[in-house]
Parts: structure tokens; C-alpha cells; sequence
């Protein structure tokens, strides 16, 4: 009776938790970059800018003002104004090492003659180590990473210095599986294209994140804490 009480008391533990964290990742809640939200992004991008805004007393007009430059064109230049992010982002890393060392140690001790003709037949080899070390190791480790994609965002803010605060975000669901793209930096508008569009090498500041949810992604992700206590007890 007590071992069924148990198991009974185990199987509501694990529906709880499932539903309780299926009821967090439905819940709707702000994107996240590194535990950074976007507030918190254009907050710290904010602090690290010159107010470089110029006034002059009595006078209408403004730097910032949508007529300030007569050549402007569709390019963003203002909050919520539309931008193409071109991602090209490629890493290759290796790493080869290796070493060999030998040591190799013999002496010999003895007497081979004494006064008087005595026999030294049991003293031609008093001591006579020998001692032997052999090292060999290698070692080599490869990394490579490649994401190419194109995707659409917006300016969320206006720095100071003119630099552009964007966001883009794309989420795509194919095959019972959920990709989620996110894409935050610092774009000079004399960077932006003709076509409006920006190349990811030349945003500062990139903070780029793709994760995925789905068939593929659970049969990687590592079992909760509850369900690696339960193997570990059970010995698997």
C-alpha cells in the first residue's frame, strides 16, 4: 500500500511540473537576448551614447526633423521604419596540438680492481639503475558554424549620434518544429543599402540568437531536474 502511495505521489509530481511549465512557455512574455530584454537593450545602447543633440534658442528648427535633409530617401532613419537584415555569419575555428617527450636514465656502480690481486667478481656491479619515460600525445578540435538568412525588422530607437537601434525577429514552423530567429544591434544609416537593406557584418553591437522548440529540439535537450534524479536514483 505505501510503495503504491509512492508512485502515485511521483506520477502527480511529474504531471504538475509538466503543466506548469507548459503553462510558462505559453504564457506571453517580452523576447529575450542573453537574459536581456529590449528595453534593457536600448537602455544600456542609450548609456554608452553622446547626447550630441544641437538647439539653437528661438529657432524652429531641428536636426532630427524629417525635412533636415532633402535628400533623404525610403532608407530607415526613424523610429518604426522598416529595415532588411542580410545575415552572413560564418565561424571557423581549429585547433591541433600535440607533444612527445622521452627520458631515459642508466648508471652503473661497481669495483673492477683492489690492491693485491683480490678477486672483485662480486663487486663489478654494486648499483645499477635504469629508468625509462615515454610521453606521446595529440589532440585537435574543429568548430564550424555558418548562418545565412534574410530577414525584415524595424528601428526601435534613435540614438543621440543618429545610430539606429534595430530589432528583427522571425519565427518559422515546419514539421512539428518551431524556429525562433532574433536579431539586435547598431546600424549607421550610411550603412544602409539603397534597397534598405543592411549586411549583419556591419551592426555593432550584433546580438544574433536562433533557437528552436519542437520534434528535433526535445530529443536533444537534456530531461528536467526531476527526470535526471529519478535516472540517477534508478541507476540508467
Amino acid at each position: 500500500m505505501l510503495s503504491r502511495t509512492k508512485t502515485v505521489i511521483t506520477v502527480l509530481l511529474l504531471v504538475v511540473t509538466a503543466m506548469a511549465k507548459e503553462s510558462s512557455e505559453n504564457a506571453p512574455h517580452e523576447k529575450k537576448i542573453q537574459q536581456e530584454t529590449l528595453a534593457e537593450f536600448v537602455e544600456r545602447m542609450q548609456q554608452q551614447s553622446p547626447d550630441l543633440t544641437h538647439a539653437t534658442l528661438g529657432s524652429l528648427w531641428t536636426d532630427n526633423g524629417r525635412l533636415a535633409d532633402m535628400n533623404a530617401d525610403y532608407k530607415a532613419m526613424h523610429v518604426g521604419d522598416l529595415i532588411t537584415v542580410v545575415v552572413a555569419q560564418g565561424t571557423t575555428a581549429n585547433n591541433a596540438n600535440s607533444v612527445s617527450t622521452a627520458r631515459t636514465f642508466n648508471a652503473s656502480s661497481g669495483i673492477s680492481g683492489l690492491a693485491g690481486h683480490l678477486k672483485t667478481s662480486g663487486l663489478q656491479e654494486i648499483f645499477s639503475p635504469q629508468s625509462s619515460q615515454t610521453l606521446t600525445g595529440k589532440s585537435q578540435g574543429a568548430t564550424t558554424s555558418t548562418l545565412n538568412t534574410t530577414l525584415a525588422g524595424r528601428v526601435v530607437a534613435v540614438l543621440p549620434s543618429r545610430a539606429l537601434v534595430i530589432e528583427a525577429e522571425r519565427q518559422l514552423t515546419m514539421n512539428n518544429e518551431k524556429q525562433t530567429i532574433l536579431v539586435r544591434g547598431l546600424v549607421r544609416p550610411g550603412d544602409i543599402a539603397p534597397d534598405g537593406s543592411v549586411q549583419s557584418n556591419l551592426i555593432a553591437n550584433l546580438e544574433l540568437e536562433l533557437k528552436g522548440k519542437g520534434v528535433l529540439s526535445d530529443g536533444t535537450r537534456p530531461p528536467n531536474p526531476l527526470v535526471r534524479a529519478l535516472l540517477r536514483i534508478v541507476g540508467f
